[in-house]
């Protein structure tokens, strides 16, 4: 059985790879033959039998307890995300009715904020769709031009992995939130396509795809070595759109009175009207008017 047909089989072999026996008190034994836990091991810290935990790897059983449950979760040191996924994985979990899975339509009322704001923004879908997005979002990164999607450009695009200082951490950011996003929707086209090609395509994917971890994204700084301003830190924003499920609104901002505005005030003045950008930096627009060079001279 693969993750499509025993998720929780899957979930449980991944997490346990995770967990060292020195993390979970055993003395070290010597050579081992897997990377973290076995699964007697497991069994005996949750206190369940061997047999019956055996089951729940291999799919026999899905019907674990919550009891159960939780004290495997606190066997393999799973945080309150982990364990929530967890929860969703196990059959005694009502199961809605198949999901339709709509195409993903931004609200006119979230496109005219969007339109408003001077700082780099855009709306991103439940895969890292890029659905919207403002002029200086794209001048901060090509990748986040309407139509892109940061998952597969932060994996197979060398120009966005050069932007992208701590690209490692990043990359492991994106795939945790990914679990978190789809949790058992594992069937979507969208979703299939996507980890297809970038488990096909990148190493570094499979790797990340592999542990399973998962994770909220949440507020956080970024680091950019961006090719024309320089490196910078900006502050990540991601806020939910009402009536509008799975889409989230980021936008990105620098602190005030620091280096990082006025590089990222740079950014804007390439990126908006002459108007615009004047407010983004802060100084007054020039006076409306004819050249100097085109100004009549006195006879």
């Amino acid at each position: 059985m693969n993750e499509t047909t025993n998720p929780l089989g899957a979930y449980l072999r991944a997490r346990r790879d995770q967990v060292t026996p020195q993390q979970a008190g055993i003395p070290d034994g010597g050579v081992r033959r897997v990377p973290g836990l076995r699964r007697e091991e497991v069994a005996m810290l949750a206190g369940i039998s061997a047999d019956y935990y055996l089951r729940l790897e291999r799919g026999r059983d899905r019907h674990p307890s919550v009891q159960v449950l939780e004290s495997i979760g606190r066997v393999l040191h799973l945080d309150d995300d982990h364990m929530a996924h967890l929860m969703t994985l196990v059959a005694e979990v009502p199961r809605q009715r198949k999901r339709r899975f709509r195409k993903e339509t931004v609200p006119s009322g979230a496109l005219k904020l969007l339109d408003s704001l001077v700082q780099p923004a855009y709306i991103e879908g439940r895969y890292f769709d890029v659905l919207a997005s403002n002029g200086l979002a794209t001048s901060l990164s090509p990748s986040l031009a309407v139509g892109g999607n940061q998952l597969r450009d932060m994996f197979l695009d060398q120009a966005e992995q050069e932007l992208q200082p701590d690209w490692e951490d990043v990359t492991e950011c994106f795939i945790a939130s990914l679990r978190q996003a789809v949790g058992t929707d594992i069937d979507a086209p969208r979703f299939i396509e996507l980890t297809g090609t970038l488990s096909l395509a990148s190493p570094r994917f499979r790797q990340l795809w592999a542990r399973h971890e998962v994770r909220r994204q949440w507020g956080t700084r970024i680091r950019f070595n961006h090719p024309e301003v320089g490196e910078m830190t900006l502050n990540r924003e991601r806020l939910s759109i009402g009536g509008a499920e799975d889409l989230m609104l980021v936008i990105y901002h620098a602190d005030a009175g620091s280096g990082d505005a006025e590089k990222l005030a740079l950014l804007a003045s390439a990126a908006l009207p002459t108007r615009g950008a004047a407010e983004v930096l802060g100084v007054t627009p020039p006076r409306e008017g004819p050249p100097a060079s085109m100004t009549a001279t006195p006879a």
